[in-house]
């Protein structure tokens, strides 16, 4: 006869705690680990558990930095359905914590969890100025424009005091290499100085993503990052330097934001943007589980027709990877947001002008020349010990 085993015995798994200020609720093992790891409990915290108030909070779950010993800055890529073939990423996770973003599952590759490791555990690339300057000088590299913000956001939380995407811009700068970003954070007009330069040679162009303009659905979907009110007031600070602003209504989440498609339009044009963009919601790989935990616990009253109207662009599934179809997805309830922003940015005149950043004006400055020599030199004779 087996043993009964008794309802806490250790090896049950406990949810975990919520913490403030971040978005995952949970932080599922890596699908690549052959062992799952679970969040357990031996019994004696359960009277501490109970003895708590419900007003008390756990103390902060913190940001630990790793540096990101890559060789290589720029990511090359060969997708029909985005408009560029490079990409620099400064940072690999995200502390903006967004609950949606399709970039949780590359936290996998490193042995993390998608889940709370993607926004706690973050790598940073100390030597990314270095890496770019070398590929630009290469002999081989032929300019066109650089994307930054399409993965991780350049301008997360630890770049105000690490200050990479900064020493990435003034050396795209200096070699007249033009860049377009995208970033949910305020913290972009900081570097309106370089960017102000840039966009005077016609070399950047940036997109403040909007999700919605509902500040507490934001602080919960979007924690880290700025109010949406901030993000309008970065449009508008950038739209004032003179240097080309769009806005992004992405991800739209049919029966959550979707509403909202038109608002945000019209705030960010009167805030100075000029273009306009949008993608509708993706759930690749563990963002899928990652979502609906979220969603039944942050907005439980609409979770299943929120869920059933994914599926309803996504061909009866949560997800479809396929080209063409993953961006904007497919059936009547996809056809009609297409619609509705095409209607609303020809009625706000947004997307008249399509910006066409100039490639011609390349040039390696003679400073990384001769980097590029010294680093040649030093690596034949380190050959030759």
């Amino acid at each position: 006869m087996r043993p009964t085993v008794p309802p806490d015995y250790p090896d049950d798994p406990i949810a975990e705690p919520v913490h403030k200020g971040r978005g995952a609720l949970s932080n599922e093992t890596s699908r690549y680990d052959s062992e799952k790891r679970i969040r357990t409990t031996d019994g004696w915290d359960a009277d501490a558990a109970a003895a708590q108030s419900e007003d008390d909070e756990l103390p902060p779950l913190r940001t630990t930095l790793t540096r990101d010993a890559t060789r290589t800055i720029l990511a090359r890529n060969s997708s029909p359905d985005i408009p560029f073939d490079r990409s620099i990423n400064p940072y690999r996770g995200c502390e903006h914590g967004c609950i949606y973003c399709f970039a949780r599952p590359t936290h996998a590759y490193l042995g993390l969890s998608p889940g709370l490791d993607f926004e706690t555990k973050i790598l940073f690339k100390p030597e990314a100025a270095k890496l770019l300057a070398a590929e630009l000088a290469a002999p081989k590299y032929r300019c066109d424009v650089i994307a930054m913000g399409t993965n991780t956001d350049p301008y997360q939380p630890v770049e105000r005091e690490l200050k990479v995407t900064r020493q990435i811009l003034r050396v795209l700068g200096d070699f007249n290499n033009p860049v377009g970003i995208v970033t949910k954070n305020h913290m972009v007009t900081r570097d309106i100085d370089i960017l102000g330069d840039m966009a005077r040679r016609n070399l950047v162009e940036v997109f403040l993503s909007v999700t919605t303009l509902d500040k507490d659905l934001a602080r919960a979907m979007e924690p880290r990052a700025s109010t949406p009110q901030r993000r309008l007031d970065a449009i508008r600070a950038l739209a004032t330097a003179g240097i080309p602003v769009g806005v992004m209504t992405s991800p739209m989440i049919p029966g959550l934001n979707d509403h909202e498609m038109e608002a945000i339009l019209e705030a960010a044009m009167d805030s100075g943007a000029t273009r306009a963009g949008y993608i509708v919601l993706r759930l690749p790989l563990e963002i899928k589980e990652l979502f609906e935990e979220w969603l039944r616990t942050h907005r439980p009253d609409r979770a299943e027709r929120v869920l059933s109207l994914i599926r309803q662009i996504r061909g009866g599934e949560l997800y479809q990877s396929g080209f063409g179809t993953r961006m904007k997805g497919e059936g009547p309830i996809a056809q009609l947001l297409s619609a509705r922003f095409a209607a609303a940015t020809k009625r706000l005149g947004l997307n008249r002008t399509r910006y066409r950043l100039d490639t011609s004006a390349f040039h390696v400055p003679e400073s990384a020349r001769t980097a590029l020599a010294d680093a040649k030199r030093d690596a034949r004779q380190m050959r030759l010990l």
